[in-house]
């Protein structure tokens, strides 16, 4: 404004002509002339920079819209300007949507987007031993989500999903983490959707143990159903990584706070469940909703377990109460998860013998030390 205001003095008192006014200030002789016909019709408030802000724009989001969009984000405060579009654009498709990058300004300038500092994470490995689904039911992953008082009890809630749809399965409130609550999930499970080829969990009960091969009673009854055990290393949660961003959500919509009564918090649980595989698009879909994916195993939950089959040349022997067999007239400890099963022997040399339950080599019976017949580990 300064040296607009010294220019218009030395112009207006005809101290220098116009085009030596315009050299002098350094601008064009257009501006010059606009300037100063500003300044002739509005004062030295002319001279002020005008709003750039177009006075039509044929791009402008409809007030309908916007408010529209608005409610929708307060009512899903979770989902973003993408998520909210797709679900707009199944529900609603003869409306004229704007783009997810107009919408994402809409919900900066009402404050419904909290901007956060972006973490840097190191790169991941991809693990060897698992594997990607290809169609529902191929994989299921299982996982308790961290526990949390409800009624002044702990609440565990077990949760169960399709990786190849992200389907939630099921959502429970247990009060613990023991085989005997979760079996009867799963049996559930089961019925209503048949039986997976995988399932993929970590390395804590009920799903695994630290005995042979980490067997547990639960995982023993999975393997009798035809199911494929998939572990993710020790500590390493991301090689799970979907299931642990559904819990993300979970923890956010469904636990905080917590209800007064497992039965209500049941009821929200419920509640999460539909909306998760109903309501919500999900970008890996291709934002269609997991229902639209899913569709129940064509492998349903046997009444009878049905026995295990092994080749003609192994010794077979039962696993009795104390977890232990009888080879070669001495006793050694197997598994506790194996109570009641039948492993088979293998014969790989003189002293030397493979321990297998099923598909499973569990171990090596290795007869050439003193004493008493001794189990060693598989090499990894």
């Amino acid at each position: 404004m300064d040296e607009k205001s010294k220019f218009i003095g030395v112009v207006k008192t005809k101290s220098m002509t116009i085009a030596e006014a315009s050299r002098r200030f350094m601008i064009s002789r257009k501006s010059a002339y606009k300037w100063i016909g500003r300044f002739d019709k509005h004062g030295i408030a002319g001279l002020a920079d005008l709003s750039r802000k177009p006075k039509r724009s044929p791009w402008a989001m409809p007030k309908a819209m916007s408010t529209k969009l608005i409610g929708l984000r307060k009512r899903r405060p979770r989902w973003g300007p993408g998520k909210i579009l797709a679900w707009l654009e199944k529900r609603e498709p003869q409306l004229e949507l704007p783009a997810t990058s107009t919408v994402g300004e809409l919900f900066k300038r009402e404050g419904l987007i909290l901007t956060r500092r972006r973490r840097r994470f190191p790169a991941k490995a991809t693990p060897t031993n698992l594997q990607t689904p290809l169609a529902p039911n191929d994989l299921w992953c299982v996982d308790f989500k961290g526990d949390f008082i409800v009624d002044h009890r702990r609440c565990y809630p077990l949760t169960a999903t399709d990786a190849f749809s992200r389907f939630l399965l099921g959502c429970h409130a247990l009060e613990s983490t023991s085989t005997e609550g979760a079996r009867p999930v799963f049996e559930r499970l089961f019925q209503e959707y048949g039986v997976p080829a995988a399932i993929r969990s970590d390395n804590g009960p009920p799903f695994a143990s630290t005995g042979l091969a980490g067997l547990s009673k639960l995982g023993v009854w999975w393997m009798r159903l035809g199911i494929r055990l998939e572990r993710i290393p020790p500590g390493k949660p991301q090689y799970n990584g979907q299931h642990e961003r559904m819990h993300r959500t979970l923890k956010a919509e469904a636990t905080k706070p917590p209800e007064k009564t497992f039965t209500a918090q049941q009821r929200r649980f419920d509640d999460f469940r539909f909306d998760f595989n109903v309501e919500r698009p999900h970008e890996a879909l291709g934002n269609e909703m997991p229902s639209s994916v899913y569709s129940p195993s064509s492998r349903d939950l046997p009444s009878k377990l049905a026995e295990l089959e092994y080749p003609a040349h192994y010794a077979l022997r039962g696993i009795r109460n104390d977890g232990s067999i009888k080879w070669k007239s001495q006793n050694f400890y197997v598994s506790a998860a194996l109570i009641g099963e039948v492993v088979g022997v293998e014969e790989i040399d003189d002293h030397l013998w493979h321990l297998h339950f099923g598909t499973v080599l569990l171990g090596v019976i290795d007869g050439r030390g003193r004493g008493a017949i001794k189990l060693l580990p598989v090499p990894r």
